[in-house]
C-alpha cells in the first residue's frame, strides 16, 4: 500500500524537474539597454547592426525588432552595459531621465517626517504618534453620520450650512475613535485634494475641535439658530497652526498646546459658513493599545 503512494510523488518530482530544466533559455539570459537619445531605453537580449538599423531581440516579448540607429544613445548605451556585465550595477544602477523625474516627483510627495518615516504618496490624512518610544504614522479614517465609511473611497463631503439651519447635531457613533494618538500633541499631515492645495488661509480650512463624549456617541458640535436668526455655534475649536510639508501636496497641523487625554475631530471648512459633516476622528490616551496598520520607521541602513 505504502508503495503505491509512494510512486506517484516519485514521478510528480520528476515531471516538476523536467518542467524546470525545460524553461526556454532566454529566460535566464542576462538583459541590456539599449539606452536612445531622449532618455528612454530597450530592453534587449541582444543586438546587432545591420546597415543602418538595429537589429535587436526584445526581452519583453522577446521577438527580433529592428529600430533606426540613429535613436540610439551608443556612448551611454556601451558604458550602461559594460558596468552591467563587470557587476558594477549591483550597487549603482545608471538612472534614466524619465526614471530620475519620476522618482523626484514621488519623493516630493513623500517627504521624510522622521528618520525611515515617509508619508505615503497616495496621501490621506495620518497623525504622527509615538508607541512604546518609537514613532509611527496612524491613519485618521474619515468618519460621519452613515455606517461604513471606508478610507479607500474618495473623499466624502456633506456640508452644512451654519446659518441657515435651525439646529444640528454634528454627531459620530461610539464613544472612542478606533485611532487614539499616544502623544499630548500630535502633528496630523494632511492631502485629501488632487494638486496643490492653494487656500489663502489654511488655518481656516482645517480646524481642530474637541468632542462631547455622550452615551453611545461623540457629539462634534451644535448649531442653532435663535428667533432673531442669530446662528450661535456650539463647536470647540482648538488652537492650532496650519503649514505647508515639503514641495508637495501635504499640510501639517499642530496644536498649539498640548490635548487633554480625550476624543477629537478634524474638520474641514469648505467656506466660512460651510462645514463637512464627514470629519477624521482620533482620541489622546497615552495608555491606549498600539494602533493597527501603523506605519513603522524603515530600519537605518
Amino acid at each position: 500500500m505504502l508503495s503505491r503512494l509512494v510512486r506517484p510523488a516519485f514521478f510528480l518530482l520528476i515531471a516538476i524537474a523536467a518542467a524546470w530544466f525545460s524553461l526556454p533559455a532566454h529566460s535566464q539570459e542576462r538583459q541590456q539597454r539599449l539606452i536612445l537619445k531622449d532618455g528612454s531605453y530597450q530592453l534587449v537580449v541582444k543586438y546587432e547592426m545591420q546597415g543602418d538599423r538595429v537589429h535587436y531581440l526584445s526581452a519583453e516579448r522577446y521577438e527580433w525588432e529592428d529600430m533606426p540607429a540613429s535613436l540610439v544613445d551608443w556612448d551611454a548605451t556601451r558604458k550602461y552595459n559594460e558596468a552591467l556585465s563587470s557587476g558594477k550595477l549591483r550597487t549603482r544602477v545608471i538612472e534614466t531621465p524619465e526614471e530620475k523625474e519620476e522618482r523626484e516627483k514621488e519623493e516630493a510627495n513623500s517627504p521624510e517626517i522622521a528618520p525611515g518615516l515617509r508619508l505615503p504618496g497616495s496621501g490621506g490624512v495620518f497623525l504622527m504618534d509615538q508607541f512604546q518610544g518609537k514613532p509611527e504614522l496612524a491613519e485618521v479614517v474619515q468618519n460621519g453620520s452613515e455606517p461604513d465609511q471606508s478610507a479607500n473611497k474618495p473623499v466624502l463631503r456633506k456640508p452644512i450650512d451654519l446659518l441657515a439651519t435651525s439646529k444640528q447635531n454634528i454627531e459620530l457613533k461610539g464613544e472612542h475613535a478606533e485611532m487614539q494618538s499616544h502623544v499630548a500633541r500630535p502633528a496630523i499631515y494632511i492631502d485629501i485634494d488632487e494638486g496643490p492645495q492653494n487656500n489663502a488661509n489654511l488655518a481656516e480650512r482645517f480646524r481642530l475641535v474637541r468632542t462631547a463624549v455622550k452615551k453611545d456617541m461623540r457629539i462634534v458640535g451644535i448649531v442653532k439658530v435663535g428667533v432673531t436668526g442669530k446662528a450661535t455655534e456650539h463647536i470647540a475649536f482648538i488652537p492650532a497652526t496650519v503649514t505647508k510639508q515639503g514641495t508637495g501636496d501635504w499640510l501639517k497641523l499642530t496644536p498649539n498646546q498640548d490635548l487633554p487625554a480625550g476624543e477629537y475631530a478634524l474638520v474641514e471648512m469648505i467656506t466660512p459658513e460651510e462645514m463637512n459633516l464627514y470629519v477624521w476622528d482620533f482620541g489622546v490616551n497615552p495608555a491606549a493599545a498600539a494602533n493597527p496598520n501603523a506605519i513603522a520607521a524603515a530600519p537605518a541602513k
